[in-house]
């Protein structure tokens, strides 16, 4: 079955490593990516392109790339995916509901191939930057009947291998498992990823055999069909972008190499970053110059921290953004909906949820503060919550500006408390407070003379009889 070819999607939104470079204009030109794979070795309930790299799964780190380059994408799926086919909307999509190889898969999406080059990628390669494959359709439209990705991995392991002619063209891959001997000291290693045009695609696809002992059509045969009309040519990459990902241990890996470049990104762009390998990014994590990130810090989606912040050893962040000259942390927590305005300060062991905290306010130490509204220069005593939750809905706390919320205050929303209020410690409020009014919602203290000596005494005789 075949979804409609949509018009290209909106650029997403920029993250860490979007620098000021220019933007190049799309190719036209249609990315077919291969993502049927179920990832039997993943040991996992979702597909293998649904197993997640920055926060997301790893079949949209390649669709967030290829959208910079190509004017149509194509995925081409198993069936019974359903979370795979909404996370790669609006990009058409095609079933393969045999699953006869990586060759049957691409002839799967044929109809699409359009009149112009096609660029074969695949899901568990979702390390490919934009410039590579920029690079692999320069190569094709300068004259190669095919052009391919290679790479000269440090161990090339059990990678098929390109056998080239003298002039460096590639007459053929040959699988690792029916290599000779020197045919396995070849260095350069096949990566699967290659361009051609729409027409001789079909045309090769049509021609392949599955003569082999898993009875697959492999797409690596294209290139000794292609190589027999023409010059077919290697482009040449970094394994750290072409390595696939097909275990657990192989996705570590990937995420360790995204999040080495998202941090030299960033500390590119001007943000401290004082132990780089241990604070982790998300894809659209976005910090701005003069930042500074202390030691094992969690950025999880959606985040936005504007200049001359300091976000303090083992925080978490997630959905929030943080305003300008900003000190959070250290053990913060900022869940989704947190607004921090400038220069307010969140401490340890502090959690926002869904809340504004006003510029120059403060919540220093052991408090949460859910569903709020917090004015300017506030201040939040140690142990104050906000009691957000009934059981059914969720209703929201208003604190007005120059407040001063006591010690160990329980707010029970619905609740505002007005401007230059103050709420003595330990008070359990589940009235409004005027502005400019003191509020006390605690129980009258009583002291009994002697009783204290009294009743130590009464527990040292008990401790003493057992």
């Amino acid at each position: 079955m075949i979804n409609p070819l949509p018009s290209s999607p909106t650029a997403p939104q920029e993250a860490v490593e979007s620098g000021d470079h220019e933007k190049l204009p799309k190719v036209r030109a249609t990315a077919v990516i291969l993502a049927a794979g179920q990832g039997t070795r993943m040991k996992s309930g979702h597909p293998k392109a649904m197993q997640r790299l920055l926060n997301r799964p790893m079949i949209a780190q390649l669709l967030e790339t290829a959208r910079k380059v190509f004017e149509d994408i194509v995925v081409v799926v198993g069936p019974d995916m359903a979370e795979l086919e909404a996370e790669v909307a609006p990009a058409a999509i095609v079933r393969q509901y045999q699953r006869l190889g990586t060759g049957h898969a691409a002839r799967m999406a044929e109809e699409l191939f359009g009149d112009r080059d096609v660029v074969v990628l695949y899901a568990d390669n979702p390390l490919v930057t934009e410039a590579t494959m920029r690079r692999l359709l320069a190569a094709r439209q300068k004259g190669a009947i095919l052009a391919l990705l290679g790479m000269r991995p440090e161990n090339p392991g059990k990678y098929g291998r390109l056998v080239t002619a003298p002039d460096g063209s590639v007459q053929r891959i040959v699988e690792y498992a029916d290599a000779t001997p020197q045919e396995r000291e070849i260095p350069l290693c096949n990566a699967g990823m290659m361009c051609a045009d729409g027409q001789q695609f079909r045309q090769w696809l049509s021609a392949l055999q599955a003569s082999n002992a898993q009875g697959e059509y492999y797409l690596t045969d294209v290139v000794a069909l292609a190589a027999r009309e023409g010059r077919v040519v290697c482009v040449e990459a970094p394994e750290s972008e072409l390595a696939g990902i097909n275990s657990r241990s192989e996705l570590a890996h990937a995420e360790h190499i995204l999040q080495t470049r998202l941090r030299q990104q960033a500390m590119d762009r001007g943000v401290t970053l004082v132990a780089p390998e241990t604070v982790w990014f998300s894809n659209d994590t976005y910090l701005e110059p003069d930042v500074t990130v202390e030691p094992n810090v969690f950025f999880g989606p959606g985040v936005v921290v504007r200049r001359g912040a300091v976000i303090r050893a083992f925080s978490h962040l997630e959905g929030a953004t943080v305003g300008e000259e900003c000190v959070i942390g250290p053990y913060a927590r900022l869940r989704p909906g947190a607004v921090c305005k400038a220069q307010s300060h969140v401490g340890n062991f502090v959690e926002l949820k869904n809340t504004q905290l006003g510029e120059r306010s403060k919540a220093n130490h052991l408090t949460y503060l859910g569903d709020a509204v917090i004015g300017d220069d506030v201040n939040i005593g140690a142990g104050t919550i906000t009691c957000n939750y009934d059981g059914v809905f969720k209703h929201r706390t208003v604190i007005g500006k120059s407040t001063f919320i006591g010690s160990n205050s329980i707010l029970v929303a619905p609740i505002k408390i007005g401007d230059n209020a103050l709420v003595a410690a330990g008070s359990v409020l589940t009235e409004d407070v005027p502005e400019r009014a003191q509020a006390f919602g605690r129980a009258r203290q009583v002291n009994k003379p002697e009783r204290g000596h009294a009743y130590k005494q009464e527990l040292k005789a008990r401790k003493e009889q057992g």
